[in-house]
């Protein structure tokens, strides 16, 4: 059992986030917040995949002039998913113009590290966060170490060089990370921002830096912390590194919103992100999302190809009707279905799933076993085994979870 670190709760947009709420999956666009089409339809998707908060970038006029309008679509399309403002450089005078966007959005994101330069930086940042008093909204303080306040590393590192036996540069990078959160918190309290309407995040790209990082601020203040490994790269490389960090901090019971920064495959999906996030939840056991599909990796018995594939569609078509299935029955993403493919352990894992299905190994009888709760049901043969176990996920879903409240039989 993991033990939540304790922390105030923000509500961003009517979704809870820390004070012992589930931890929040959230996700950023990459479209030109300007163009209002594209935008829609990415956050629509990201919402659809189980984004709960959806970042925007608002670095133009003609980005914030959009935002209201995205707003409004979404809500019109039944898309309730909170938007979240992410500004760099000028968004005290965006903020300042469109009073539209500082309306619509449901949480700013500010960047102490280059909200501004020397003189202009404190007013500047005032500006922002007494917009966001004007308009109730919460913040982020975002620090990046990639955009770290040079004037404070550089005190920092000053002061250290003056000690008799001074620390690494780099634990120094790390203390300049976390002071200048929560310096950045103190000030926006000083202005006027409630305590309980700050949200941290203290964003580095590597998983070392980042659970000291976390670990220290967790232990320095009771705000509720954004997690996640920035820069995290593209494929296999930018998910292990993502769930190597974003585990641990988990299992240390730190974090109450979470976002898996992967770089996209070129034109690809950027919902992954989405589902990669879910599934480090779900696999640490701190929230469920969809069902599980177990499968086996494959050996010298299962020369077929024909296991492999029917777990893909098994997988495809659970995410697929996910969306509905939220809406109808209470409890089915706790659903675990296995897809085994040989004698060897098929029978025991289909048993311990909720619904499994065994199927044929090299030179095993050409028959498939399904087993629902234990128990074996029916067993499957021919050309159509993939269509007819995909029915029967159907049928037991609907039989086997209740109806959430004001869901029709029309539903299914």
């Amino acid at each position: 059992m993991i033990t939540r670190r304790k922390s105030n709760a923000a509500v961003v947009g009517g979704v809870r986030v820390g004070g012992g709420a589930p931890i929040v999956v959230q996700s950023m666009t990459d479209t030109d917040t300007a163009d209002i089409e594209s935008t829609v339809a990415q956050v629509r998707s990201l919402a659809r995949a189980g984004s709960e908060l959806v970042r925007v970038t608002v670095n133009t006029e003609g980005a914030a002039a959009a935002v209201p309008h995205i707003r409004d679509r979404l809500d019109r399309e039944g898309v309730k998913a909170p938007l979240i403002g992410d500004f760099h450089f000028n968004g005290h005078k965006l903020l300042k113009a469109h009073p539209a966007c500082a309306e619509a959005l449901a949480k700013y994101r500010i960047n102490p590290g280059n909200v501004g330069r020397g003189s202009k930086r404190d007013p500047q940042f005032a500006e922002m966060i007494e917009t966001a008093c004007q308009y109730t909204k919460p913040i982020r303080i975002g620090v990046n170490w990639g955009s770290l306040d040079s004037d404070l590393l550089t005190r920092m590192m000053d002061e250290n060089n003056a000690l008799p036996n001074p620390r690494t540069a780099n634990a120094v990078m790390r203390s300049a990370v976390v002071e200048s959160c929560l310096q950045s918190a103190r000030r926006a309290e000083e202005l006027g921002q409630p305590h309980e309407a700050i949200v941290l995040s203290a964003k580095v790209s590597g998983v070392q830096d980042l659970i000291a990082i976390y670990s220290d601020l967790a232990s320095r203040c009771d705000y509720p912390l954004h997690i996640g490994l920035t820069e995290a790269g593209m494929g296999s490389k930018g998910i292990v590194a993502s769930t190597a960090g974003i585990s641990v901090l988990l299992q240390q019971g730190i974090g109450d919103t979470v976002r898996v920064s992967l770089t996209p495959e070129p034109n690809g999906d950027r919902t992954l992100e989405v589902i990669i996030a879910q599934e480090i939840l779900q696999t640490v056991g701190l929230r469920s999302f969809v069902p599980m599909v177990i499968a086996c990796p494959g050996c010298g018995r299962t020369t077929s190809t024909y296991f492999q594939e029917l777990a893909k569609s098994i997988q495809s078509h659970i995410r697929h009707r996910m969306p509905e299935w939220r809406k109808t029955y209470d409890g089915v993403e706790m659903m675990n279905v296995a897809v085994m493919g040989c004698v060897v352990n098929g029978p025991g894992e289909s048993k311990h799933a909720n619904i499994g299905i065994s199927l044929p190994g090299t030179g095993e009888r050409p028959v498939a076993p399904v087993y629902e709760d234990g128990e074996k049901t029916v067993t499957l043969k021919g050309d159509y085994i993939a269509e007819e176990f995909q029915q029967l996920v159907e049928t037991y879903v609907a039989r086997k979870y209740p109806r959430c409240d004001g869901a029709s039989a029309s539903q299914t």
